[in-house]
This record gives C-alpha cells, structure tokens and sequence, in this order.
C-alpha cells in the first residue's frame, strides 16, 4: 500500500525488533491515515528535494514500543512519527530545510555530535488535527548517560 508517491506502508511499519520477536506491527485504519499525511507533508518533500531517504523508524504498535523501551504514547506509536536520515547530507541542515520548508509538529535532532555531520538522525511529526507546535529540540547524553533535551535552533 502506498502512502505517498514513494513511501509505503511497509518502510513505515518494518521493524527488525517486531520480526525477531513475533510483534504484530500493523496500524489501524486511523494511524495509516496520520501515517499518509506524514509521508504527505514531511517525508515526501524531503525526499522530492534531496532524493533518497532512509526511514530507521516509522509506526510501532504499543507491544513494539515496549519491547524498545519507548513510550507507548509516543507519536510513533499513533502514526504521527517517523526517523529517518538522508545520506550525505549532515543531519543539521535535514533538521534545518525541513523547519523552513514543511509544516512539522515536533522536530529533534537525535544525538547528533558537530564533529562527525552524519551522526544520530531526524526524529519528525506531523499532527493533522492543525495543532502543530513546530517545536524543535536536541537530544544528547549527559554526563550520567542520561538522555536529555533541549531547545535547538538549527543555523
């Protein structure tokens, strides 16, 4: 099923995780439609300007978001959130084009170290109820290997 010009149901919803641990990863009806404008207003712009993109991680069913340690309110886990990466390209300027060129709800720039440009990836979301807080943020380990956040301004 597509839900783009590129992007389809199954690069949303592939997980090695829900594989190996026989995890029924399938959207509903509702989250396949948030899933379509996600593909619509974020991933298929990226991919229309800079090519190829990689999806690391799209929809996952609350049973997946537990056996990740993710949160099963998460916005991957209602079809609103995907991570992804575009290669060669750093992952500062995706975090950038896309906060002056899309529509987006939450934007965070994960992990990524200044010295080594294609490091961590882009975590987006899209709310298609006009709620969107474009609300964009770094997450880093700190000293205590904690991940943490912070407000990020891409330049």
């Amino acid at each position: 099923m597509n839900l783009s010009r590129n992007f389809t149901l199954l690069e949303l919803t592939k997980s090695d995780t829900a594989i190996r641990k026989g995890i029924d990863n399938e959207p509903n009806a509702d989250q396949i439609d948030k899933l379509k404008m996600l593909c619509e207003n974020i991933l298929q712009p990226v991919r229309d300007h800079f090519g190829r993109v990689k999806v690391t991680s799209g929809f996952r069913s609350p049973e997946l978001c537990v056996a990740i340690g993710s949160s099963v309110n998460s916005q991957h886990a209602k079809g609103q959130a995907a991570d992804f990466e575009v290669f060669g390209l750093s992952n500062a300027e995706l975090v950038k084009w896309i906060s002056e060129n899309c529509d987006f709800d939450q934007m965070i720039l994960e992990f990524h170290n200044l010295d080594e440009p294609n490091s961590g990836w882009v975590h987006c979301s899209y709310r298609n109820d006009g709620e969107n807080r474009k609300q964009i943020l770094r997450a880093y380990k700190n000293e205590s290997n904690k991940t943490c956040y912070e407000s990020y301004v891409p330049s």
